[in-house]
């Protein structure tokens, strides 16, 4: 008889630790593409980092950025808008409209990258939050219409009804507000009346980019470079390609021409700004990743990077 209870303790232990170990913050990870034990949590509970979902903006002469503050800057429709990162760094999503359509607007403060997609999926608008989940040291965002969960960096959902649907990744400048607005002199900007009360001139991550400290584990490292040099990543047909700034600024003109899968491209830094674009062989800007080295290399360690040669 003891036996038998102690035999049913231990199934009915399993199970409860079975369903625990398949959902965390209460997604479910049945179907995850990646796995599981790696998706970690983040601190925050799910929303507690806020997305901003009617954001409001100003004319840039009406900002008080400085030339030199960081902004994500998106161009669709015939529409600029700048996303300042102080503000990108509470809130981490802002689901917008470009005209007619919707963007998602995405920024990870611990991977340093910022990407816009199209919110579209399966032809219908998706909204978006913040798990309060990370695999890879990324952000995991959720769809609010089906609970799956997002991987920025794979730009794909990876458990939850939509596991393997992607998003397509919009071109995206992480650049200083003086070259954004020299560029896109009618650019409007994100306000800082998001509905919120921060103090967005206070940066929550004082010295975490210069330090080589990563706050969570990742699947692959490699030391070849700073953990948290600035690199623009690359996807041409399912490959990848890094070009770490400090490789840029050895070209001289800081302009590199490259032929990656056999398509040639321009890789433009500018020093000042501490940016970098990619265009294609028509002068064509290609969406493009600019992030650290560590998370590109955690989610790409099969591929190429470029090095100038001693």
């Amino acid at each position: 008889m003891l036996k038998s209870l102690v035999l049913l303790s231990s199934i009915a232990f399993l199970t409860a630790f079975s369903i625990h170990s398949q959902t965390m913050k209460g997604f479910d990870l049945s179907n995850s593409s990646i796995p599981a034990g790696e998706i970690k949590d983040g601190g925050p509970p799910k929303d507690g980092i806020p997305s901003i979902d009617k954001p409001k903006f100003i004319g840039g002469d009406k900002t008080t950025l400085n030339d030199s503050d960081r902004v994500l800057g998106v161009k669709e429709n015939g529409i600029a808008k700048a996303y300042p990162i102080k503000i990108m760094n509470y809130h981490e999503i802002v689901n917008d409209n470009f005209g007619d359509k919707p963007v998602v607007v995405t920024y990870c403060p611990l991977c340093g990258s910022g990407i816009a997609f199209d919110a579209t999926v399966r032809g219908e608008p998706k909204t978006f939050g913040v798990s309060g989940l990370l695999y890879n040291s990324d952000v995991l965002l959720y769809d609010r219409e089906t609970e799956s969960l997002w991987s920025q960096l794979r730009y794909e959902a990876v458990a939850g009804p939509l596991a393997g649907e992607q998003l397509e990744i919009l071109n995206t400048s992480n650049t200083t507000w003086k070259e954004w607005k020299n560029k896109n002199p009618g650019t409007l900007v994100l306000s800082e009346n998001t509905g919120y009360k921060r103090n967005y001139d206070v940066d929550p991550y004082p010295g975490y980019e210069s330090s080589s400290d990563i706050y969570f584990s990742v699947s692959e490292k490699d030391d070849r470079f700073h953990p948290k040099e600035t690199v623009i990543g690359l996807e041409v047909n399912g490959k990848y390609k890094s070009y770490p700034f400090s490789e840029l600024e050895k070209i001289k003109g800081n302009t590199l021409n490259d032929n990656f899968q056999g398509k040639k491209f321009r890789i433009i830094y500018n020093p000042e700004a501490k940016s970098a674009e990619i265009l294609d062989a028509e002068g064509k800007p290609v969406p493009a990743v600019t992030n650290f080295w560590f998370a590109w290399y955690a989610f790409h360690p099969e591929m190429e990077v470029f090095e100038v040669a001693d």
